[in-house]
């Protein structure tokens, strides 16, 4: 290894001080939770991967194909409040079941976006993508949806799609068929209402609604999950530094700013 030459009349001590000067004016690290603004990055790479591969493929869409319990139109998304108050925002979430990011967001700010549902501050609304069955060479994008859609039927939709996220699933590992089953029951689907899941799983029941959905929010430029919208406008992630800030974003109909 070569050492560093040094000049005439200098010495270690000299070397060392001046190093401290220019680590002293150095720029300080960020105090923003680490999480959240990570997001925006990995959004963004996303982001490019889904704009690549809807723009390859056509539509094949039935426009009259079945749409489970809870959705907002034949490829809406899944809506979880039932008790809005008067002038809540509507807060659309735009996941795929094998994004790294979306389960960070998930830890981060999913029980908010819970607790806001249960207590009608916001219409939740989730959109399940699917775009990452291209990119990691399975079909567990689609089959968690079509799964998550039986559940919405048996009205366990929310807790369906908790379960996945909390498996903390590798990316690319995918899910077995199995793996779905137990997040069901894990969610509740038992007894008449586990067969009935099972048959509407096997059957591929919502399989054009799980391809609209994709379809419908790549057209509408949700190209990149998890991507948050409130009142039909993207939120700001790189603004948001906590839950707290978070739901203060929400109620402020997407007008992000920081929290200390």
């Amino acid at each position: 290894m070569s050492s560093t030459p040094q000049g005439p009349g200098s010495r270690p001590g000299d070397r060392s001080a001046r190093q401290a000067k220019i680590d002293a004016a150095a720029p300080k690290p960020s105090k923003a939770k680490p999480i959240l603004i990570a997001l925006v990055s990995i959004v963004a790479v996303l982001g490019v991967v889904a704009a690549v591969w809807f723009g390859t493929r056509g539509s094949q869409t039935d426009p009259a194909a079945a749409a489970p319990k809870g959705a907002t139109g034949a490829t809406g998304g899944i809506a979880v409040t039932t008790n809005a108050k008067a002038g809540a925002p509507t807060l659309d979430v735009y996941e795929d079941f094998q994004c790294p990011a979306c389960m960070q967001a998930e830890a981060a700010v999913g029980p908010t976006i819970r607790k806001m549902a249960a207590d009608g501050e916001a219409k939740v609304v989730y959109h399940m993508k699917s775009f990452l069955d291209a990119n990691l060479g399975n079909d567990s994008s689609t089959r968690a949806a079509l799964a998550a859609s039986c559940s919405a039927d048996a009205g366990r939709f929310q807790q369906f799609h908790d379960a996945v996220f909390a498996a903390n699933t590798p990316e690319g590992q995918g899910y077995t068929d199995a793996q779905l089953e137990t997040f069901a029951t894990q969610s509740g689907v038992t007894g008449d209402a586990l067969n009935t899941w099972k048959s509407c799983y096997s059957t591929k029941k919502y399989a054009d609604y799980v391809k609209g959905v994709e379809e419908t929010t790549a057209k509408a430029g949700v190209t990149g999950t998890p991507t948050f919208r409130v009142n039909g406008k993207d939120m700001d992630l790189s603004k948001v530094n906590d839950a707290a800030g978070f739901r203060a974003a929400v109620l402020a109909g997407g007008a992000a700013s920081p929290t200390s």
